[in-house]
């Protein structure tokens, strides 16, 4: 079985996300689940607008390591408009062995400590 896919891992990193706004009481405005395109989603909370950029990665690569050419372009469309803007990133690793490739058979761990203000 193939490893996954950067674009695969992109899309389980934003399922993960999705499914923690929604709890955290986040109404989605507009989602954007292309890997190249942010934020990839645009919310509201208690009337105040949020951007948030969501990054997937496999171990051994630090979640919390972002883009900052990305970041500084997507924080002035976010000053622009009035909105918050916070940073997701999600780690996957083979659960039964981080050292194993992950394939979309294997079960995984999840290395996701919430939303970090930027």
């Amino acid at each position: 079985m193939k490893q996954l896919t950067k674009q695969e891992i992109h899309q389980l990193a934003m399922q993960e996300v999705g499914d923690y706004l929604k709890s955290e009481g986040y109404e989605f405005l507009a989602v954007n689940s292309q890997m190249k395109r942010s934020p990839q989603f645009v919310c509201v909370k208690e009337k105040k607008l949020f951007f948030i950029l969501v990054q997937g990665s496999l171990y051994p690569a630090a979640p919390t390591t972002f883009d900052r050419d990305l970041v500084t372009k997507v924080k002035e469309h976010a000053t622009k408009n009035n909105a918050a803007l916070f940073f997701a990133g999600v780690g996957f690793a083979h659960a039964e062995n981080y050292d194993y490739p992950l394939t979309k058979k294997d079960p995984y761990a999840i290395n996701f400590q919430g939303l970090q203000a930027i």
